[in-house]
């Protein structure tokens, strides 16, 4: 996969060798404004995507709130569509989204979520993945995001 796309900024990062950046073009869209900065690479035929939690994620209980984890899960499906085949995540949408909430996210390191392609049709794309901190296991998921519409 090259970098260039209409939508999104893939390219090394140079404060993290092996990482890329995963932003959006339009900064002042979801991914930047509530999810903050983001990383991805590949790895054994999976994509992981890591953010880095600040105070802004934490929930009541200081720990990384559920909302900040699906935001992560839901982003990270478009990082494998786009870094592990040939589609465009511009313009696709998750239409499946199954999570089972294992254990807290701790605010004070990166959070990752792993994701693997089961299955890929014309239109579909049918992934699961983990939410992790190191060894701590944060969250389990499936979805379905529909590709963008060939033009």
């Amino acid at each position: 996969m090259d970098g260039a796309s209409p939508n999104f900024i893939y390219e090394p990062h140079p404060e993290h060798p092996g990482w890329h950046s995963w932003r959006l073009r339009d900064d002042t869209l979801f991914n930047a404004q509530v999810m903050g900065e983001m990383l991805v690479r590949t790895e054994s035929g999976k994509c992981r995507l890591r953010m880095f939690p600040a105070r802004k994620h934490q929930n009541l209980l200081g720990m990384i709130h559920g909302a900040v984890t699906l935001g992560l899960i839901d982003i990270s499906m478009f990082a494998a569509l786009r870094t592990l085949s040939s589609g465009d995540a511009g313009g696709s949408v998750t239409l499946e989204l199954s999570t089972q909430f294992i254990g807290a996210g701790q605010p004070d390191r990166p959070l990752d979520a792993v994701v693997e392609i089961l299955r890929e049709t014309r239109r579909l794309l049918f992934a699961r993945g983990e939410v992790v901190q190191g060894d701590n296991l944060v969250a389990g998921f499936t979805g379905i995001v529909r590709k963008a519409s060939e033009k």
